[in-house]
């Protein structure tokens, strides 16, 4: 049965028979991208009654190109976002107090795919090429990995040419590029799909080359975090999302089909999403939403590592607290 995203999720009884029912708690969740499997943990947590369990009303808003989360809590669209470390880091830095509550995602799934005939074997090899990158955000880890390589991103024999990728592997398959970015969950399986064989292909995973950052974590605006009720709010938001995870990893097949179930644009295939769920369970696994200091220190020095255009200029302060997953999981 397709979720109600929007609808009044059943009240918490307020004492004694006949009183009237209190009202839930209202929460609007701004996703990074469109329905997939990539938010499966909270739309899981909406199916199951997990939300209701702790008296909360979710809106699940799904994103899109042309949607960025940052300016959508901003400008009041919404009281968590899902977005990546770099982009919330970058957006803080520009005025947009964003503090990450939450981190559900441990592992990165970002990776650099490169068609094997270039000849290209190791990242000694960029020099010269063209490589496709995401923006909007998302063009962060890339910058700061060619910063640490002494690569120049303005094209020509020493350096590299940056092609302004879409969200689709149509660069690679045309030949446009000589490498793309693809995640480890979505893009890479388009090209798999394409026909492009497994041994056709040269995969670079950020993390094995020392320069992940943190992925798909919960963030809210700064100034909210003073107010005890909301903090009151986010941990069993948090708590409920987390149960979604954790239902997720254990019914991978059963999560997947929930989200199909709740895209509106039928544009996702079964075989994709559970192929997608299989992977980004991989990716969540072993964190129960805290976030490690360890894993936001190594993303904020990838992003101070920038050259002369870092993606950050300075140490953020404030920029995470434990404040919501402690008052969730004490």
């Amino acid at each position: 049965m397709k979720i109600r995203l929007a609808a009044i999720l059943a009240a918490t009884a307020s004492g004694l028979g006949g009183h009237a029912a209190l009202a839930a708690d209202a929460v609007n969740l701004q996703l990074k991208w469109v329905t997939q499997a990539q938010f499966a943990g909270y739309y899981v947590a909406a199916e199951q009654g997990f939300y209701e369990e702790e008296g909360l009303d979710v809106t699940i808003k799904p994103g899109g190109p042309d949607i960025a989360p940052p300016q959508v809590i901003a400008g009041g669209g919404a009281d968590v976002i899902v977005d990546w470390m770099p982009s919330a880091l970058a957006s803080r830095e520009k005025g947009v107090p964003l503090v990450n509550i939450a981190q559900p995602f441990k592992r990165s799934g970002m990776m650099l795919t490169c068609l094997k005939e270039t000849g290209i074997t190791g990242p000694e090899d960029f020099r010269g090429r063209t490589l496709g990158v995401w923006f909007f955000g998302n063009e962060y880890p890339f910058l700061s990995w060619m910063s640490q390589l002494g690569i120049p991103t303005e094209g020509g024999e020493d350096g590299v040419t940056v092609l302004k990728q879409g969200f689709n592997v149509d660069p690679l398959l045309q030949k446009q590029a000589d490498c793309i970015s693809t995640m480890t969950y979505n893009e890479y399986w388009q090209v798999i799909d394409a026909g492009i064989t497994a041994d056709d292909l040269v995969v670079f995973q950020y993390e094995d080359q020392g320069v992940s950052t943190m992925e798909d974590g919960l963030y809210v605006l700064e100034e909210r975090l003073e107010d005890p009720a909301f903090v009151d709010v986010m941990a069993r938001f948090v708590r409920a999302s987390m149960k979604g995870w954790e239902w997720a990893r254990g019914n991978s097949d059963e999560a997947a089909d929930i989200v199909l179930e709740n895209d509106a644009t039928g544009a996702q295939t079964e075989k994709h999403q559970r192929r997608m769920m299989g992977e980004i369970n991989k990716l969540t696994e072993g964190t129960d939403g805290t976030l490690d200091p360890a894993d936001y220190e190594r993303t904020v020095q990838t992003l101070l590592s920038g050259g002369s255009d870092p993606v950050i200029s300075k140490e953020p302060e404030g920029a995470w607290t434990h404040v919501v997953t402690d008052a969730a999981f004490r």
